[in-house]
């Protein structure tokens, strides 16, 4: 066999050599800055843009902003998943990507920094959701296209610290090493650059040839989007499971700026600090809780090959920290919940991708089938803020929102135990 051939075979199997410290770290640090990008503008900026453009309908102005996104990442997910998967340049299946969702996303941030209205903020938040999402499907099929089975839990609990690093940096990023929304922008979008170039430069590709993929004809690009679930019952039941999990996320995290500051009264509390310097607290601890909960959890499911009952352990554990911010608006109990949710979340996030990993159809549409997964992602951003307004608005305030992100983020994690080909 040629060694062209041998590298498109390696390219539709199961990859068996274990990736080293140099994957992982840069895998890690190209995550890193992709969640930076993703979550200060949600956590932090455009909510100050929100409170500038729309202040007396701030609530409803940053839910019109997150769901355009979030709608917009529905469909670029999968379909630059499945771009991916068809992919025969010289650098690679997933590289090209990786490289036009960096260089799109941090333009299209700058431009964002730069808009004084609805109009343009959704208009750009949309183009950097595009872009994001490209690099997000890219860097996701790197797992299954790289990593060894018994080695994908431990590489996804590094990947899932920096979910919430990235919330951590990115926050300070934005409110303690710069100050004004549009520098804010750029340096996420700096920032971007910095830590996705290391993994683009360093690590290798895997490469098919154009006689190694089926004809193009759109009926069946289209049609492959949908798994049937007679055939793959699995793949159903993770991504129900993974949409009630980032459900509960999308409605407990939204508000979370505006519950600091009207409903626990930061501001109140602690003269002379703001409901940002509150948040940022929250993060760090919420990030401790992730790093320890998830080393430990990806160490232990890589060891056992057990995936199901991390999962239901961590969801339990977010769903009690939701339940006690629903019960008690109290600051003390808000940093216990934090404590709590971080431990979860860390436990579920190790084994969760692992989990899905394991459940994609066919090696040659890796990028689309993670991409239809990530849809359990992006849906929840869609309907979640509509959802979350509702509930502090009109259907009992702060409480009730955070009762309904435990129910549902609990129900989640047992949908788990109904995966039947993964243990």
């Amino acid at each position: 066999m040629s060694t062209q051939g041998t590298r498109v075979q390696d390219a539709l199997s199961e990859p068996q050599q274990r990736v080293g410290r140099r994957f992982v770290a840069s895998y890690s640090l190209a995550f890193l800055g992709l969640w930076m990008a993703f979550f200060a503008p949600i956590q932090v900026l455009l909510a100050q843009q929100m409170e500038q453009i729309a202040p007396l309908h701030k609530e409803a102005a940053l839910g019109w902003v997150t769901g355009a996104g979030a709608l917009v990442a529905l469909l670029a997910n999968p379909l630059c998943g499945a771009w991916s998967d068809r992919t025969t340049l010289h650098w690679g299946r997933r590289k090209p990507w990786s490289l036009f969702g960096m260089a799109l996303g941090a333009l299209a941030l700058v431009l964002l920094g730069k808009q004084t209205t609805l109009v343009g903020v959704i208009l750009w938040w949309c183009v950097a959701q595009f872009a994001l999402n490209a690099l997000l499907a890219a860097l996701m099929a790197e797992l299954p296209d790289q990593v060894p089975v018994a080695q994908r839990a431990s590489c996804s609990a590094w990947t899932g610290i920096t979910q919430p690093l990235g919330v951590v940096v990115g926050t300070l990023l934005v409110t303690a090493c710069v100050v004004g929304i549009s520098p804010g922008y750029a340096a996420v979008a700096l920032a971007l650059l910095v830590c996705v170039l290391p993994f683009l430069l360093l690590v290798g590709n895997t490469h098919l040839q154009p006689s190694q993929l089926a004809p193009w004809r759109w009926r069946a690009f289209l049609q492959g989007f949908w798994v049937p679930p007679q055939q793959h019952p699995d793949f159903l039941r993770a991504w129900c499971m993974r949409f009630l999990v980032q459900l509960g996320s999308a409605l407990g995290t939204l508000y979370l700026l505006y519950f600091l500051r009207d409903a626990i009264g930061y501001e109140r509390l602690f003269p002379g600090k703001t409901s940002e310097d509150g948040l940022i607290i929250l993060v760090v601890v919420y990030t401790a809780g992730v790093v320890v909960g998830a080393l430990l959890s990806g160490y232990w499911s890589d060891r056992s090959g057990r995936r199901k009952r991390n999962i239901v352990l961590g969801s339990a554990m977010m769903a009690l920290a939701a339940l006690l911010l629903g019960l008690w608006p109290d600051w003390t109990v808000a940093m216990l919940a934090a404590t709590l949710l971080g431990l979860g979340y860390g436990i579920y996030v190790a084994v969760e991708q692992a989990l899905m990993s394991q459940l994609l159809p066919a090696a040659s549409a890796r990028g689309k089938d993670l991409g239809v997964l990530n849809i359990a992602n992006s849906a929840p951003q869609v309907l979640g803020p509509a959802v979350a307004a509702v509930l502090v608005t009109r259907l009992g305030g702060y409480p009730a929102l955070y009762v309904v992100t435990a129910l549902v983020t609990l129900f989640g994690g047992l949908l788990a135990l109904r995966v039947r080909s993964v243990s």
